[in-house]
């Protein structure tokens, strides 16, 4: 089992962009207006999570 990911409750996402700002891998981008995730990119590195201002991104398991 490898490291959660994180991933975006696009019902949530107010596509801010603060997450997309913050991602040191570039794992973040726009898609259809809502963030998503790049999970092979994603290094769990968690700052993602703690940026969004409404607690659209989470951990995901693998």
């Amino acid at each position: 089992m490898g490291k959660p990911k994180a991933i975006v409750d696009r019902e949530t996402c107010l596509a801010c962009g603060g997450c997309i700002s913050v991602c040191l891998q570039d794992a973040i981008s726009m898609i259809a207006s809502k963030a998503s995730v790049n999970k092979e990119k994603c290094i769990s590195c968690e700052i993602c999570i703690k940026t969004c201002p409404v607690g659209a991104i989470s951990w995901e398991e693998d």
